[in-house]
């Protein structure tokens, strides 16, 4: 249990400089060269995002648990931050699109929620599938004689 709390406030601790990166990102396209493609900007800060999230769950949340090649985990990674990309994607546009949110400060609110859909389901699936295997044990521990118990001996034969 205490794994994955541990997990949990790294994958915390990643997921805040990723979210840095995608709304600076965001706000920094929205009010410049994307300022009327407002899923465009979404999709390209997301995707720098990603790759932030990609380095810190890999290196340091998660960096115990290596049971599968790197392509294989690397390309569940990217599949699974693609999925949550279109979750947080889609509700930015459903929002500007179809309830007609606009300006900076809806606009943001509305990226917010949809990157808090996104990580819901990012942490998730990081935990049961993209990073799912334990660490390999370590070498088996000794023996414990019971108490009162003459100590064993180990007799080498030739």
């Amino acid at each position: 249990m205490t794994m994955v709390w541990r997990e949990l406030a790294k994958f915390g601790i990643v997921g805040a400089i990723a979210f840095v990166v995608d709304m600076g990102g965001f706000n920094l396209l929205v009010s410049g060269p994307l300022a009327h493609k407002v899923t465009t900007a979404k999709i390209a800060s997301g995707l720098a995002g990603t790759v932030v999230a990609w380095l810190g769950n890999r290196y340091w949340t998660f960096r115990h648990r290596r049971g599968r090649p790197v392509q294989h985990e690397v390309a569940l990674f990217f599949l699974v931050n693609g999925i949550a990309l279109a979750i947080s994607a889609g509700w930015v546009a459903f929002a500007h699109y179809a309830l007609h949110a606009t300006g900076t400060a809806m606009l943001n609110l509305h990226a917010l929620i949809g990157i808090g859909l996104g990580t819901i389901f990012r942490f998730w699936t990081y935990q049961k599938f993209v990073f799912a295997h334990e660490p390999v044990a370590g070498p088996p521990a000794e023996p414990v004689a019971p108490a009162g118990a003459a100590p064993a001996t180990h007799v080498e034969s030739r």
